[in-house]
């Protein structure tokens, strides 16, 4: 359970913010049509964290305990410094797929604006550190929901109010945290 609990929230704090919740802003602004984008966010985010949990998955069998226990030690370190750039949406994942209405555009911009992104890398991450990870994918999944639901539906009048330094700081925080913790050997009750 402690691997949902971490990826929800660590996922959840380092959306806010993040390109992905830029985009749910943004589809919503030109759709209008909260339902058939929610089902997109969530359907792009199964699959694409599910894939990253699969990596994350497969790097434990195929690297010693030592080694991941750097690899992933560095890697949480590495996204708390990530989490503290901000993002910039692109312009053409939002023009991606208009023909494909509201779910199909969602699907397909979300799908690949996570590709690469501090949240699918963290994915891969936790799932390694964790070996649970379905806990992970359901965990990192249900984050999404949380920062990016509400996006679709308060738009732009939340963003404003939103003190997005300090959500990513204490983001940015968690991840060291979970990296120093790693480092100093964390998650040896877990094989590594």
């Amino acid at each position: 359970m402690e691997a949902l609990f971490v990826s929800t929230g660590v996922v959840a704090l380092a959306e806010i913010g993040d390109k992905t919740q830029l985009l749910a802003f943004i589809l919503a602004a030109r759709f209008k049509k909260p339902v058939p984008i929610i089902l997109g966010i969530l359907c792009a985010t199964i699959v694409n964290h599910g894939m990253a949990g699969a990596l994350g998955a497969w790097i434990t069998s195929a690297i010693s305990p030592d080694v991941l226990r750097w690899i992933l030690g560095a890697s949480f370190i590495a996204m708390a410094i990530w989490t503290l750039i901000p993002d910039k949406i692109e312009e053409e994942e939002t023009k991606i797929a208009s023909k494909l209405g509201v779910f199909g555009a969602t699907l397909i911009t979300f799908f690949l604006a996570e590709m690469g992104d501090k949240t699918q890398i963290a994915t891969v991450a936790l799932a390694a550190h964790y070996a649970h990870p379905l806990w992970v994918v359901a965990g990192t999944t249900l984050g999404m929901l949380i920062a990016d639901v509400p996006a679709v539906f308060v738009g732009d009048k939340l963003a404003s109010k939103i003190p997005m330094k300090l959500v990513h700081s204490i983001a940015a925080g968690i991840f060291a945290v979970l990296g120093v913790a790693t480092l100093l050997g964390a998650g040896s009750s877990f094989g590594f």
